[in-house]
């Protein structure tokens, strides 16, 4: 199945909300996917959601972990530099393999003047390899740092982080996604989607975790916060 990129679709610009491109991801998954599997995807969020591992990730008012990762250039971005700027959206996704972090990071990508605007910086942080941050950047032609998280060292910082259980393991291998493989270790290890506004100061303004990773926050909610940090 092709996912299809909002640059290609509708070059640079879609009218859709990301919940309803989401929505429309989900349909096809619908349609195509065996019931089977999806009653596997369906009982590990049902389990994550049961040991409320969002409500274990970093909230509003905590202060964030400094980090220094590369981005998809190689290149070394400090947390700290990009504060001494302004505040940082930071947002946490699977990988380049999922097509909700696909269409997240894409309709991101829409509003990141807007977000440049607000006198903010977004990155991305993800556990897969450098060479993948790379390969996701250059095919979707995302113009922010792709961070790579080795070990989800930071996002185990954020609360986030979960062992993909055997039975989802073994639906991935099926479907050629090959987590070993793209995050660079054998641990199974992702964590669950997140975003997180900071101020220059490196504190929480607003944090939204979700163990559902089919569900992501609207880009105009982010620019709200960037706007309005105290709502």
């Amino acid at each position: 199945m092709k996912w299809r990129s909002l640059e290609e679709s509708t070059a640079g610009t879609d009218p859709r909300s990301l919940h309803e491109i989401l929505r429309e991801r989900k349909e096809l998954i619908a349609k195509y996917v065996p019931p089977e599997t999806q009653a596997v995807h369906v009982g590990v969020i049902r389990e994550l959601k049961r040991k409320h591992l969002a409500a274990g990730a970093l909230a509003g008012g905590s202060k964030a972990p400094a980090f220094d990762l590369n981005d998809h250039t190689g290149k070394l971005v400090s947390l700290h530099d990009r504060m001494s700027r302004g505040s940082v959206v930071i947002c946490f996704f699977r990988g380049r393999w999922c097509p909700f972090c696909v269409g997240q990071l894409e309709a991101l990508n829409l509003v990141l003047p807007q977000i440049e605007q607000a006198g903010a910086s977004l990155l991305a942080i993800s556990p897969q390899t450098v060479q993948q941050s790379f390969f996701m950047a250059d095919q979707h032609k995302l113009r922010f740092p792709l961070l790579s998280d080795p070990g989800n060292g930071v996002a185990r910082q954020f609360g986030l982080v979960y062992r993909v259980p055997d039975e989802q393991q073994v639906i991935y291998r099926r479907a050629f996604v090959n987590l070993p493989f793209a995050n660079g270790d054998t641990s199974w290890e992702l964590p669950i989607p997140a975003t997180f506004v900071l101020d220059r100061h490196g504190t929480v303004l607003w944090a939204l975790a979700n163990e559902d990773y089919a569900e992501r926050p609207e880009p105009t909610d982010i620019l709200l916060r960037l706007v309005q940090p105290s709502c």
